[in-house]
């Protein structure tokens, strides 16, 4: 993908989720059924570091749940981010930073990260990498192109520990004809089919107004490709969400043991 093209769709995503932040937190005030399965299996001991963390759903779970060991959730929203530092307000292991994971210095943010000057020699303060759990829910298929997908697979390697685990979901809308009748047309905003990637896909917004994002829906077989480019080994896969059960796509990586 060109890097115009690029670039014009992450402003596009930029721009969804500036006009719409109170109304897509409105929708996700729950966690999908196979991140409560994945919730399950993550030691209470885990350091986390959560991409696209949203409105801090994920992170008000796991404070209920009692976890006690450093959080660190990274979003481009100010507005979302707003949202779940409010929700754990109290609960010294959290802590958020905004961050563009389009940005291809954006790790630099997770290194240079500083736990509060209160909290910093407490054995719940967010701690430098690597951690042990580096989640990605419905994340990565909002960024555009080979090129950033390789780009943030390796910045993720780089902050995981050696035997942590990078556990990500992909949204799987081509499974429900409700969500393929969202699809629009590309020339809505001045591109061609020829501009973007197969997989690649402009959906509308109907809730608080119209709007329009880019999402990239993802195969199994692709992802395998991209794991196997980047050094990791696909340990699980499986399917979750929605009606029918299959609207999102996990898997769980770990690195490659002789990478």
């Amino acid at each position: 993908m060109d890097n115009a093209i690029a670039t014009k769709l992450l402003a596009l995503n930029s721009q969804f989720y500036q006009t719409f932040a109170d109304q897509f937190s409105a929708t996700r005030m729950r966690l999908q059924t196979g991140v409560g399965r994945i919730l399950e299996s993550l030691p209470p001991e885990a350091s986390i570091l959560d991409l696209g963390c949203g409105n801090g759903e994920l992170a008000r779970e796991l404070a209920r749940r009692g976890h006690r060991s450093p959080y660190l959730g990274l979003d481009f929203s100010p507005e979302l981010l707003d949202v779940a530092r409010e929700g754990v307000a109290g609960h010294a292991n959290f802590a958020f930073v905004q961050v563009d994971l389009a940005d291809p210095d954006w790790g630099d943010s997770v290194f240079s990260f500083q736990s509060p000057p209160d909290i910093r020699h407490s054995s719940s303060a967010i701690r430098h990498p690597p951690f042990d759990v580096v989640l990605a829910f419905a994340a990565l298929h909002h960024l555009p192109g080979r090129a950033i997908h390789y780009q943030t697979l390796t910045k993720i390697r780089s902050l995981l520990a050696p035997e942590g685990r990078f556990i990500h979901s992909n949204w799987q809308f081509l499974n429900s004809e409700r969500l393929r009748s969202r699809i629009q047309p590309w020339e809505d905003v001045g591109l061609a089919d020829t501009d973007v990637d197969p997989g690649d896909y402009l959906l509308d917004w109907r809730r608080g107004g119209y709007g329009l994002r880019y999402v990239h829906h993802f195969s199994e077989a692709e992802l395998s490709s991209l794991a196997e480019e980047t050094s990791f080994e696909i340990v699980e896969t499986f399917y979750s969400d929605g009606e029918g059960g299959n609207l999102g796509l996990y898997q769980v990586w770990r690195l490659m043991i002789d990478s």
